[in-house]
């Protein structure tokens, strides 16, 4: 089914999603969703050379599997930051939920308690975290931070989440700007769907802009001291995300940080910059067990999981795959993607001789040189498919834009 936000089609689908993969539902999902933004969702910057080698990469690492282990059954239960999980694969933060799903976070919250797995919100969330906390009120969860040039309302935000029982903060200092995103300058993509925070304390629509418009009421300078800062004034835990060199993982730990988070946004910020996994083992390495690593950026595969976690890794995050299991089928959809997952990484740990996610941990991993694609963005002329139009992912109303949804009003 389908239903409207200002013509804006929003899934209301509730549906275990059945799958050989994760990867497959890429290409489902566009006959439920409007092109912009599937787009919005699944491209990444200028030629997007970082966000297929996100991916690829894991290929750069062999799992070196074992045998005569008389081992059987693998446990995925892990413990993170005293919070006890059924699996080490994460819920990344990815802004506007709303526009795969009419329940949004919500859902994808209660998906990812279904699953036993950490949940993470966007300030650029369509839900309430009240609302978001309501959905699954023991379930574990952080909050990822955009922090605003104005602490009036990062303050309120830090009071919002704590009351709402989030365990944490992810600072993301990667995305000062956003990145040059061609697909959403293609599709003239905007925020379809009120973003709650900026709804609530900014007396703002929360929707109608683009994403360089929603990160310029950000910080565009975050240093040392801001890290301690929102520590002292959250009285929450703060992972430092965005870290793709030693330096910066030394300089996050040396402000106070009590986590650092691996990624390069999904490459959406960089282009031309490492894959994350490639970067992982050397910051694993000078952080040296000080403080927890969350790792995401193209984790498509049980065994992708698998090396993110032998290369040094304590969490493992999805993003773009549970925002498709979520159009697709809501809150169970998101269980499903993660479940998936899961059973592709127990036949890993079962053929490694892996019994536990702390055993994964110190599983051997080879590695190779390598060379790399230099593809065009899959959003150039030259490569671009023609977007399938069925009944369920046009706009209808005239006060929309035609492309994304948004109100012209």
């Amino acid at each position: 089914m389908t239903v409207y936000y200002k013509g804006f089609p929003q899934s209301d689908r509730e549906e275990y999603v059945n799958m050989v993969n994760v990867e497959e539902l890429e290409q489902r999902v566009k006959k439920i969703m409007p092109e912009g933004a599937y787009y919005y969702i699944a491209s990444g910057s200028e030629n997007e050379w970082t966000w297929r080698n996100n991916t690829a990469a894991f290929n750069h690492f062999q799992i070196v599997p074992r045998a005569l282990t008389d081992m059987e059954d693998p446990q995925l239960d892990t413990e993170f930051m005293g919070m006890k999980l059924k699996t080490p694969v994460m819920i990344s933060p990815i802004a506007c939920h709303g526009i795969a799903h009419t329940k949004a976070e919500i859902d994808t919250q209660k998906g990812a308690a279904m699953a036993g797995a950490l949940f993470s919100s966007s300030t650029y969330a369509n839900k309430s975290v009240e609302d978001i906390a309501a959905a699954a009120p023991d379930a574990p969860r952080f909050f990822q931070l955009y922090l605003s040039k104005d602490w009036k309302f990062n303050r309120m935000v830090f009071d919002a989440i704590k009351k709402a029982g989030y365990k944490g903060i992810f600072l993301t200092v990667d995305a000062l700007v956003s990145g040059y995103r061609e697909a959403n300058i293609r599709t003239k993509f905007t925020y379809p769907v009120p973003l709650d925070f900026f709804t609530r304390y900014l007396n703002g629509k929360g929707e109608g802009q683009s994403v360089a418009q929603m990160y310029a009421s950000s910080a565009q300078k975050i240093g040392p001291e801001d890290v301690k800062r929102i520590k002292e004034e959250s009285g929450l835990p703060v992972f430092v995300k965005g870290i793709e060199s030693v330096e910066d993982a030394y300089k996050a730990i040396g402000a106070g940080a009590d986590g650092i988070y691996v990624t390069n946004h999904g490459g959406r910020q960089v282009d031309g910059g490492p894959a994350s996994i490639d970067v992982l083992p050397d910051i694993a390495k000078a952080v040296d067990h000080r403080v927890p690593i969350v790792f995401d950026s193209g984790v498509r595969r049980g065994s992708h999981v698998f090396k993110a976690l032998a290369l040094g890794a304590d969490m493992v995050g999805i993003g773009r795959p549970y925002l498709y299991g979520l159009a697709l089928g809501g809150a169970q959809g998101v269980e499903a993607v993660i479940d998936q997952l899961d059973k592709e990484l127990k036949i890993d740990m079962q053929l490694t001789g892996c019994k536990t996610i702390e055993d994964v941990k110190h599983a051997a991993i080879r590695h190779i040189q390598y060379t790399a694609d230099n593809l065009p963005s899959i959003t150039d002329p030259s490569r671009m498919k023609p977007y399938p139009k069925t009944a369920d992912n046009q706009i209808k109303t005239e006060t929309s834009d035609a492309t994304s949804g948004a109100s012209e009003a």
